[in-house]
Formats: C-alpha cells, structure tokens, sequence
C-alpha cells in the first residue's frame, strides 16, 4: 500500500468569493479555456501556474492510480491561509474551505482525505475550528511554521498545540511566508533557501523553548519537506546545546532526545538525504510524502523509497504506509495491502 500524506488542493473559488476576503490580495482559481490549466490568483495577479489536478478529482484520481498511490492526504494551498486578516473576516473563509475540502474528497470514497486550516490568529477559534473540522470528516489539520513574528513556541500556539494533543488531531506544519525579502528575489530562492530554513526554525523554536515539555506526548505533529535542513544541522545544534548555556538554558534535554517528539516526511529527492533522514529520525518517523501536484514535489511518488539501497522491505513499508495509517488514523479496510 502508498499512502502520500502530503499533498495540496485548490478550490474553484471566484474573484468575487476571494474579494469577500480581501479586493486587493484575495486568492482565487483562473481556470483555462479547456479546464486543464489555470493560475493561482491573488486579485487581478497571477501568483503560480497549476493544472486540474489540483482541483479536478477526476484527473487527481487518474494519476494516483497511474502512480499506484492508494490514498492521499490533501490539504489547502498554503497562500488560502488568511491569517493576516480580522477573525471576523476570515472565519467564514476558513469554515467554507473546510468544507470544500470534504466535497472535493467525498467522491473518492475514502482514497483522498483532508485536513482541515483554522484561523491561527484566534486560538480559541482555531481550536474550535480544528474539533469541528474532525467532526464533519477532516483527518487533521495543517498549519503554517509562523503566525508573524510567533514562533511555534508562542504561548498561543502551545495552547492550540496542547489542544490539539489532547483531542487526537493530527498536524500538518508547513511552511509559508518565508524569510529574507528582497534577498531572495529570484531563482525560486525562497523554495530553495527559506522554505527550509522556515521548517527547521518551527521544529527548534518547539525543542530549544522547551515547548515540549509543555506539550503532551500524545501530539501527532509532522514537518514537511523532511523536516527542512534540522537533519543535516542537528549535529551544529548540538554542539552548541554542550557548549552555550544559552542554548541549553530552557531546553533539559539535549536536543537529539527530542526527534521522538515529531514526524517529518520523505520529500528530500535524493537518495543520500533519506539515508542521513532515516538515520536521525529512524523510519518510523517519515511518512511518504510527496507535495504534489506542484513541480516542486516528488513527480514519480514514493520512487525514491522504492529505489534506496539501505532501506529494508520493513522500511519502506513503514514510510509507504504503516506510519501513515497510525499518524492520521486511516481506515484502509477494503485496500489493497
């Protein structure tokens, strides 16, 4: 079995539903004569190309079954957030993408699930959102590295964390917004560079805080993109965790203890990468994923799992699937194994 635990959709939102949220910034769906093409929209602006994948189930199911993927996880393109704008505002946003996401899903019967996005800005909004996001059918929820200048360790964002943990919803942390402005102009740099810089500030600001501390073990929490650059530069963060006191001063234990804490997913695209990822994170922490259907993610899924030397059959049956089914809570009776 292949479950991709990372994946995005779009729906087919107008203008005018977008201006409801914001005239000027408000992202939308432009679909192409021929409803095989469009572009992501933020006003009268083209923000990304997309094709219908992203919001054709028909054509996403196609090629799941073209890639021999059994299920996939979806969730919201991360620039529908909304997270800059009043909670009266974006509430409805919010609640009308969520419910979206389960129409865009109930045609395949079970073979894609959703998770749901809360108004992080109102954490007592988020929480509510999240529980009832579960109860009309969403598997979890996907939030952002950031709300602002907050850091997953915010007092705010531990809240809905702890809430998160306490009611068994499953998180999705992706990153959006990234660092470095004008110095990150072209070349996809902000992909390139910030994205997973941004991934290895929220899993730091969670373990050097000490936030897991406060926070039950019982959160399912998991990074995308295979957890940014924190694999490669766990070593530097532990050097300096022995040697700096103002490393170590809120985090008790050394930082290496706390990978058991968190879950990342295989979209690194190179075999030498899985191999140091399987190694600090043992591969009962990753689950497959993929980032599709963006050109960015892995275009043949789960081919890197497939083809690595170094992981056993056990592995990859693992990161395919068993890690997938426990984290998110998946029904697969009826699947093929």
């Amino acid at each position: 079995m292949k479950i991709d635990m990372h994946s995005h959709f779009f729906p087919r939102i107008t203008q005018a539903e977008a201006a409801a949220l914001d005239p000027v910034r408000g992202p939308w769906l432009r679909v192409d004569e021929g409803g095989k093409s469009g572009q992501i929209m933020r006003a009268d602006q083209p923000f990304r190309p997309v094709y219908d994948a992203l919001w054709d189930v028909d054509t996403r199911l196609a090629e799941m079954d073209a890639q021999k993927v059994d299920i996939q996880v979806t969730c919201s393109t991360p620039i529908m957030f909304g997270y800059e704008y009043p909670i009266e505002r974006v509430m409805p946003w919010v609640q009308r993408m969520n419910e979206l996401a389960i129409e865009f899903c109930e045609p395949t019967k079970g073979r894609v699930i959703a998770l749901a996005q809360v108004p992080l800005q109102d954490i007592d909004a988020a929480c509510r959102e999240a529980s009832r996001a579960m109860s009309i059918g969403h598997h979890g929820v996907q939030i952002g590295n950031h709300m602002g200048d907050r850091d997953l360790d915010d007092e705010g964002l531990v809240t809905f964390l702890q809430h998160c943990a306490n009611e068994n919803i499953p998180i999705l942390v992706h990153p959006w917004d990234m660092m470095g402005g004008d110095r990150m102009k072209q070349w996809m740099l902000p992909w390139l560079v910030s994205m997973p810089a941004e991934t290895q500030l929220g899993i730091l600001s969670l373990i050097l805080s000490g936030a897991f501390e406060r926070i039950p073990e019982s959160l399912k929490i998991c990074f995308g993109h295979g957890g940014g650059s924190f694999a490669f530069l766990l070593g530097r963060v532990e050097n300096a965790w022995k040697h700096r006191d103002i490393v170590r001063k809120d985090c008790p234990k050394p930082p290496s203890e706390y990978v058991k804490r968190f879950f990342v997913d295989s979209a690194v695209f190179d075999p030498r990468a899985l191999r140091l990822l399987a190694e600090v994170m043992g591969t009962d922490r990753i689950m497959l994923g993929s980032d599709y259907p963006f050109p960015l993610g892995e275009q043949q899924i789960g081919q890197l799992v497939a083809d690595h030397p170094d992981l056993t059959e056990a592995d990859k049956k693992a990161i395919w699937a068993d890690n997938a089914i426990d984290f998110f809570n998946i029904d697969v009776k009826g699947f093929a194994a």
